[in-house]
This record gives C-alpha cells, structure tokens and sequence, in this order.
C-alpha cells in the first residue's frame, strides 16, 4: 500500500475520514467554485463535472451546488479562492504535494510550513518533488466488490491503463481525459466506487519503516485536517504489516 490511497484506507479503519459532513462539504464547494471560474456549463466544462458528481455523491443539496458555481462563475460574491500546490519532504525523505484552496495565501502558507517543521517535514520550493509524480485519474474500489479479470475488462475497453492492488482495494488508473469514461463503465456495471478523482500519483515509491513511517502518517493526517487542504499526495510506501500495528 502506498501514498494517497493507503492513508485514505487507513483513515477509513480508523473512523476519521472527514469524520464531520461539514468539512466535507467546504471541500467540495471550494472544487465547484474554483473549477467554475473555466465555465459555469458542466457539459462544456469536464473538471466541474467531476466536482459535481463528488458533491452529489456526498448528497450535498442542489442548491448548495448552484451557489458554489455562481460564485465561481462572478454572478455571488465569495469566489475569491486560490488555488496552490505546495510542496516538499516529510520524515524519511518522502515526497509531499499539498493541494490547497485558501482566501489568504501568506496565511496558509505560513501554517503549512509551520505543519511541515514541527512533523519531521520541510517545506520546499515550487517544482523541487512535482516532478516526481504524474497526474492521472485514480478510482478506489473494494477489492470484494470485483474480481481483477471483471474490472480489467471494463477499464481497457473504456481507456483505462492500468489496475494495481493495494491492500483491501483496488485502484484503477487512467489518463485525466479518460477519468469520466472509465468511472461511468465502472458504475454501468454495478460496481460501487470508494473515491474517484483527478490525482497525483507517484511515480516511485520510498518504502519508510519504524519513527519515518509514523511521522509520515502523523504528517499526512495534520495535514489533511487544516482547513485550507484539499488534498494530499506522497510516494511513502508501508508494509502492511507495520501499517496495521501503526493504526491500533
């Protein structure tokens, strides 16, 4: 198990995924507005139809849906939302991307790296750990829900690229422009989905163990809970083992 998915599992098993609906829902509206800012028609306008289809999976109202994109768009005040990517090193030398959505850029920045320094981490320049991943479509599914033959399958036929296992999951990999195809052939076939978004993956792993791998998810998770983050990516690998001990 490995990055991004691996601490979405691991916070599944602890109870903390977001525990709060709120906080969920920030995140998404904070997606809607920024992605309308390219065009309020999400026929016209791929990035918000995938913002969308996350906030409807969340059963976020309509109307909380509407507002967000008007305010993207200009017709509501509130759509002064940047977006940044930070990046740097956590424990053990693993590569971080900080995916965050604020209304006061210095701020964040100084409570980001302020995360990064006090979690055995460092804040790096623009472009100093971008380079080592890619961005692709990355789809989560339990492995009980389909068998690897079933879900191969359907990926290759809509222009998927790969299928990785990762511990109770599997994670289905394409390119950005392929996201949406392989999502929907996935749900024709009835097959629920975990998570589905536009992601950066990594494209080595670092494997951590002992102190490294604990400060790492210590600092995956304070960062995952400011307020300002939308996502969080790494290449830290974990045995399995040693994941499960670190999670009780």
């Amino acid at each position: 198990m490995s990055g991004h998915s691996k601490w979405a599992t691991i916070k599944h098993k602890k109870g903390a995924l977001d525990a709060k609906r709120g906080k969920i829902f920030t995140r998404l509206i904070k997606e809607i507005t920024i992605a309308a800012r390219s065009g309020g028609d999400p026929n016209s306008n791929p990035r918000l139809r995938t913002a969308i289809a996350a906030a409807k999976a969340e059963s976020m109202p309509a109307d909380n849906i509407k507002r967000a994109i008007m305010r993207g768009t200009g017709e509501l005040e509130g759509g002064q939302i940047e977006e940044v990517m930070f990046e740097g090193y956590g424990p053990g030398g693993a590569a971080v991307l900080v995916n965050v959505a604020t209304d006061n850029r210095n701020r964040t920045v100084s409570e980001i790296r302020h995360l990064f320094s006090k979690n055995g981490g460092n804040l790096g320049e623009q472009g100093s750990v971008s380079w080592m991943f890619e961005r692709k479509s990355q789809i989560i599914i339990d492995r009980e829900k389909a068998t690897e033959d079933q879900l191969m399958n359907i990926i290759l036929d809509a222009g998927g690229e790969d299928l990785r296992s990762d511990g109770g999951n599997w994670v289905v990999i394409s390119p950005p422009d392929a996201h949406e195809r392989v999502l929907e052939a996935i749900h024709k076939a009835g097959i629920p989905t975990e998570e589905a978004e536009i992601a950066m993956i990594p494209k080595n792993l670092i494997r951590l163990e002992g102190k490294n791998a604990s400060g790492m998810l210590k600092l995956n998770e304070v960062l995952e809970e400011h307020d300002d983050v939308q996502s969080v990516y790494s290449n830290y690998d974990i045995d399995e083992k040693e994941l499960e001990a670190l999670a009780q």
